[in-house]
C-alpha cells in the first residue's frame, strides 16, 4: 500500500541527478572473480570479452574512509538521497547487453536517479530508489541497467519472517553454494563494498538484527549468471533481469538453479535457501 510521502521522505528534487565514473578494464579483476567462482578459465588477455555483468567489479563506489557511514556504506546525501531509514539492500537489476566489454577498454558509466518511491507495507516503511546506469566504451553503448535499492526500517524484535515462496519449477540446472566468510569477503573486496552486513557478524546480528552475515544480492546475481554460462557456454546473453525475494545468510548453504525456456532463446533461473525457499529470481534472453 502506498500513501502520501511524509516530508522527510520527499526526495523528488533528487530525481534527475547524475554522476559519471570511468574505469580501465584490466585482466586482474576478471581473473580474481573467475578464481572466486572456482572456474577453470584461462587467464584473461587484452582484447578478451569479460563475462556479462562483470563490469560491476570495475565500476565501484570509491570514497574516503572519512566519508563512510557507521554501517560501512558511503554517507548518504552525496549522490544517493539521504533516506532516513537504517537498512539498505539491493532489490533488483534489469540489464540489457548491447556489445561486449573487453580487457583493455576504457568504460564510462553515467548514472541517473530515475525515481525515489516511498511505500508502506506489512514490514513498515520502505523507500525504493531506481538508478539508470548507461555504460559505454569507445565503440558505443555496452550495457544499460535499471538498478533498484530498497531502504527499510529496523527489524522489530520478535517479528516473524514471511513464509518463503517455492521454486518456480523443477530445475534442469543446479549448483550448490557454500557462502563462507571467505567468499563474502572476496566479493566485498572485488566490488569495494564495505557494507558491514556482509563481513561483520557482531554488527549484523546485534545492530541490524539479522541471524547471520548476508549474502550480497549482486553476488547471488553473479552466481545465477555464472550458472547460465556453465550450462550455455556458447550463448550470448541479451538481457538478464533479477529480483530479490528473500535474504540468504552464511548460516546455511544455498543453491542456484535454472531451466531453459521452450523457445530456445530464454531461461529462468533462481536461488533457493537450504529449505528450498525462493531467494532470488532471474529471467534471461540469449542468442546462440
Amino acid at each position: 500500500m502506498t500513501g502520501a510521502a511524509p516530508a522527510e521522505m520527499d526526495f523528488s528534487d533528487w530525481v534527475g541527478r547524475s554522476e559519471e565514473t570511468t574505469a580501465e578494464i584490466a585482466a586482474y579483476q576478471a581473473d580474481a572473480m573467475a578464481a572466486t567462482l572456482d572456474r577453470d578459465d584461462p587467464p584473461f588477455a587484452k582484447g578478451d570479452p569479460i563475462p556479462p555483468n562483470w563490469h560491476l567489479f570495475y565500476m565501484r563506489e570509491v570514497v574516503k574512509l572519512a566519508d563512510t557511514a557507521p554501517d560501512g556504506h558511503p554517507k548518504r546525501g552525496s549522490f544517493m538521497p539521504p533516506v532516513p531509514l537504517p537498512r539498505r539492500m539491493w532489490a533488483s537489476t534489469k540489464s540489457t547487453f548491447h556489445a561486449p566489454i573487453r580487457v583493455g577498454d576504457t568504460i564510462r558509466r553515467v548514472s541517473t536517479i530515475e525515481s525515489v518511491t516511498p511505500k508502506s507495507g506489512t514490514s513498515g516503511r520502505l523507500c525504493f530508489v531506481t538508478v539508470r546506469h548507461e555504460i559505454a566504451n569507445a565503440g558505443g553503448p555496452c550495457v544499460t541497467e535499471l538498478h533498484n535499492t530498497v531502504y527499510r526500517e529496523a527489524a522489530q524484535p520478535g517479528a516473524a519472517a514471511p513464509a518463503p515462496l517455492p521454486r518456480p519449477m523443477e530445475p534442469a540446472w543446479r549448483r550448490e553454494i557454500r557462502p563462507s566468510a571467505v567468499l563474502l569477503f572476496r566479493f566485498s573486496a572485488l566490488t569495494m563494498n564495505s557494507h558491514r552486513i556482509h563481513y561483520d557478524w557482531k554488527y549484523v546480528t546485534e545492530v541490524e538484527g539479522y541471524p547471520g552475515l548476508l549474502v550480497h544480492g549482486p553476488l547471488t546475481q553473479t552466481l545465477l549468471c555464472d550458472l547460465f554460462r556453465r550450462e550455455r557456454p556458447e550463448a550470448t546473453l541479451k538481457t538478464f533481469d533479477t529480483r530479490a525475494v528473500s535474504p540468504l545468510y552464511d548460516t546455511h548453504d544455498f543453491a542456484v538453479e535454472g531451466a531453459p525456456g521452450a523457445d530456445g532463446r530464454s531461461a529462468t533461473l533462481w536461488a533457493v535457501n537450504h529449505q528450498g525457499g525462493l531467494a532470488m529470481t532471474a529471467e534471461a534472453t540469449f542468442e546462440e
